[in-house]
């Protein structure tokens, strides 16, 4: 059953996209649709004489949150729409319309307890940019330092929350009406994007996203990550370096700056991928309104990001099958993304290997060695997703985020450097990171790292043995068994022991000889020798 406020939220919908002259959304989702007969009562707003795309971006900016950061991700994706709509929309990334600086002052006068005047030594009332969620205004700091002040919106939790419990409303009509829930998850997907949101409405979290990500970048020369202010920081504010650059959506700027194109939509792929597998955590809000270019080298320009809300991270197993996926497609080993989508249950165990192998070929063939000017990656999606149809493929909500984060460096990617060949530039650094991974390097470290409880286990392992024996001992049954059966059990205990030491002292020669022949930590390859010969030692029944 509906709430009343559901009701009222999806009545003011359709107010709003008849105001605009966008009725021909509701005739097509059938939801409601008589309602919109009532509303043509009323004046609409310039309908005949504003494009297709002016309308859409008034449209989202009136109806909140939720519906401006559809309008930004669509924005990015020239392929799929006309570019004077995507025109339009690219202003809802950071043009949506400001707050009046009167209520951002008062706001901030509340949260510090202070005239700002005592707070910074100038502050700009005039915002440098307004999204859906918060705006910034530039200041100076005491000591001389430019900052940018990030507000949140007021009452912006109230809007958002209001519209999450809306989607929620759908996602359960979906459960209860529609066959394909099952597989895509509408619940599941509502809940990671109810979390994704909430978090962005804690600049204190933000703030500490960017520390974190300026740590992972600490002398790299592909990405800048502007200092936080703590002392500034609070939970509706944030307060950050300032950092100047040409955006990156400004390509005559770009190219004026000489600068090298190519390299710069390369770096950005690199960025990505980087992010994502060794570093395990991904700027996942990458529209053009959040990224600069620091061109004081032309040749080697270098991104400067902000906006560090949303952040994304994988789970080591998502990790790994995601790798494995990419360098199979890569290597158009179709048949092991078959297998791999079956062991990790992201298709029913049950599924023929050869019939989902066909399948996956039929869909990714076509798009190799091509540039991005001539792929249609929307295509490709919706050509995977007709598959997961076919074999009860489940959506991964854990990876929407991914997915939406790959959605945008293609589109800004596109922008950049059409002929830009996504796959070549991020498979060196995949092979890399799985490498890293199962490589030798990868087993050293794992023996490194397992060290101590190593030698813990084998200092503790005759206590424990003996408490095991004792128990055994003390228990009533074996008071009655025979001495043979006793000796027999003393010969399986000796047995048992032997066979410990001898495959720890396996293990740590293996081990050794890999290191030795393989990595330049020689005294590990030696200790563990060592630990093996004697290990072996012990595994004597004499002993």
């Amino acid at each position: 059953m509906i709430s009343l406020k559901n009701l009222q939220r999806l009545i003011e919908i359709q107010r709003v996209l008849v105001k605009y002259g966008l009725d021909e959304i509701i005739k097509k989702t059938h939801f409601l649709r008589p309602l919109r007969y009532f509303f043509y009562i009323f004046p609409k707003k310039n309908i005949k004489t504003d494009s297709l795309g002016r309308r859409l971006r008034l449209a989202f900016e009136e109806l909140g949150p939720i519906f401006v950061k559809f309008g930004q991700v669509i924005s990015t994706r020239r392929d799929l729409i006309s570019h004077d709509i995507a025109d339009e929309l690219s202003k809802l990334q950071d043009q949506v319309k400001p707050i009046p600086s009167e209520k951002i002052i008062d706001q901030l006068i509340k949260i510090y307890g202070l005239p700002l005047k005592k707070v910074f030594l100038k502050f700009d009332s005039n915002p440098l940019a307004a999204a859906s969620v918060a705006q910034v205004h530039g200041a100076i700091l005491k000591d001389g330092t430019e900052v940018i002040v990030k507000i949140l919106r007021p009452d912006i939790q109230k809007f958002i929350k209001r519209d999450i419990e809306m989607l929620y409303f759908l996602a359960n009509l979906a459960n209860k009406y529609w066959p394909r829930s099952k597989n895509l998850k509408p619940l599941e997907i509502i809940t990671e994007y109810e979390k994704t949101v909430m978090n962005e409405l804690n600049l204190m979290r933000e703030g500490a996203n960017t520390a974190q990500l300026k740590r992972n970048f600490e002398g790299s020369n592909l990405l800048y990550v502007p200092n936080i202010f703590w002392d500034y920081c609070r939970k509706e504010v944030l307060v950050q370096e300032r950092i100047y650059g040409i955006p990156i959506r400004d390509m005559e700027a770009l190219k004026s700056a000489k600068t090298n194109i190519k390299t710069l939509a390369e770096n950005g792929v690199e960025i990505f991928f980087t992010q994502v597998f060794h570093h395990n955590f991904f700027h996942a809000d990458m529209h053009p309104g959040n990224i600069f270019v620091q061109v004081e080298d032309p040749k080697n320009p270098k991104y400067a990001a902000v906006d560090f809300g949303i952040m994304g991270t994988l789970s080591a197993s998502d990790q790994y099958y995601l790798a494995e996926n990419f360098l199979a497609f890569f290597d158009r080993d179709y048949y092991k993304i078959a297998k791999l989508h079956i062991d990790s249950g992201w298709v029913p165990p049950d599924t023929r290997i050869d019939e989902l192998e066909t399948a996956v070929r039929t869909v990714c063939d076509p798009i190799f060695n091509k540039p991005l000017s001539e792929i249609s990656f929307a295509q490709v999606l919706l050509g995977l997703f007709e598959t997961a149809q076919q074999f009860d493929m489940e959506i991964q909500p854990q990876l929407i985020l991914l997915q939406k984060t790959l959605f945008n460096i293609e589109g800004l990617g596109r922008e950049l450097y059409p002929e830009l060949d996504l796959w070549k530039t991020a498979q060196p650094i995949l092979r890399s990171w799985m490498d890293e991974q199962v490589g030798v390097n990868a087993i050293v470290k794992n023996i490194r790292d397992n060290l101590p409880q190593l030698r813990e286990t084998l200092r503790e392992m005759p206590n424990i043995l003996k408490k095991l024996t004792t128990r055994v001992n003390d228990n009533d049954f074996h008071a009655r068994q025979s001495l043979e059966i006793q000796n027999l059990k003393n010969q399986l205990y000796k047995q048992q022991k032997q066979r410990f030491f001898i495959s720890i002292g396996s293990t740590a020669i293996i081990s050794a000889t890999l290191i030795l022949l393989f990595s330049n930590i020689t005294w590990l390859g030696w200790l563990l020798i060592i630990l093996g010969i004697t290990s072996i030692f012990f595994a004597n029944p004499k002993n």
